[in-house]
């Protein structure tokens, strides 16, 4: 069982959650940019959170239903059609066999996901089926998605609560004489968009290990003044333009670790937000770290769109993040007790 790539979009790879124990050696995390949007995408299709499926940017691809199938489309809203027939997103889609699903540009959001019951099945590379382009590693051959690449897939539904629900679809499908069926109820997602107006994105960051060394104009007009998203913004960073940020200490730095969410400056004075590809270490100096809870905000974010910094503390951060898995879990439990 497979889907097939017909045509791939403008950067289609294959993600999980990434690799985890492996920064020590300089190897990035990885994992998908919009964790949310993924493990949503999995609960939905009976997987395990972390099961490989597929990250779009900006433009969605369009796929061949190589058997019956369970999947869900999440993220961003990229008008996604099956055989022409516009289908509903966040939520679990039954594909009939040779069922064309294409995802269109981008209007809300930059990312969009595809996960498959099942999983995409290819070959763990140190641990993670993810795709680093960089280190050409993980996915099909360590590179984007290409017109007729064959993605294993099992298709079947890998649970009794899938299993059911890729039933009563394929029933309401062929009683409907459609190629795809989806059911009524769906997740909310978590907000994406608004970027493009100038109260823009807003993303809760704490101070960084540096931000002492910037003059005080700088930190208040960090916090203040809203930054637009630089089109050379990629999976390893999301560059910003916007106010200058004076750095008034001139010693240079020794290279120390960073990690996605940390914001560096470079001597040019506009902030980048290292995302998931970043490197392991860096030399420029970090004036806030954004909370890991807003990350799926910042993977949504695309070029043009505003980004606003708001200032929170530490522990104020934790509590960002437990509420956020607090909300994952609430689905996760929500969705056994919906059964068809």
């Amino acid at each position: 069982m497979s889907l097939r790539v017909m045509t791939p979009g403008l950067f289609t790879t294959i993600q999980d959650l990434g690799r985890t124990g492996l920064r020590h050696t300089g190897l990035a995390a990885g994992g998908a940019m919009d964790e949310y949007a993924l493990r949503i995408g999995n609960l939905l299709v009976g997987n395990p959170e972390g099961a490989a499926g597929l990250e779009m940017t900006l433009t969605g691809a369009e796929l061949l239903a190589g058997a019956d199938m369970l999947v869900a489309v999440c993220g961003a809203y990229m008008s996604p059609h099956v055989d022409g027939e516009e289908v509903p997103t966040w939520r679990p889609l039954w594909l009939a066999r040779g069922a064309r699903l294409r995802l269109g540009r981008a209007v809300i959001g930059c990312r969009g996901y595809v996960t498959v019951a099942g999983g995409i099945t290819v070959p763990t590379a140190l641990g993670g089926r993810g795709t680093d382009v960089r280190a050409a590693i993980g996915g099909i051959a360590g590179r984007a998605l290409t017109p007729g690449d064959t993605l294993p897939a099992y298709g079947a539904a890998g649970s009794p609560w899938a299993s059911a629900w890729a039933a009563a679809l394929a029933a309401q499908a062929r009683a409907a004489g459609r190629s795809w069926a989806a059911p009524p109820w769906w997740v909310p997602p978590a907000a994406y968009g608004g970027g493009d107006a100038p109260g823009g994105i807003v993303l809760r960051a704490m101070p960084g290990r540096e931000s002492g060394q910037f003059s005080a104009a700088a930190r208040e007009a960090f916090y203040r003044e809203p930054y637009r998203v630089a089109p050379a913004s990629d999976r390893m960073g999301c560059r910003l333009g916007g106010p200058m940020l004076e750095r008034t200490s001139r010693a240079e730095l020794l290279s120390h670790g960073v990690a996605p969410g940390v914001v560096q400056v470079p001597p040019g004075g506009q902030p980048i937000v290292l995302t998931a590809d970043c490197q392991t270490t860096g030399g420029y100096p970090c004036i806030a770290h954004v909370a890991s809870a807003d990350l799926p905000l910042l993977a949504q974010a695309k070029p043009g769109d505003y980004v606003r910094f708001q200032p929170v503390t530490l522990a104020e951060a934790q509590e960002l993040d437990r509420l956020a898995e607090l909300s994952i879990r609430h689905v996760a439990i929500g969705l056994q007790g919906r059964l068809p």
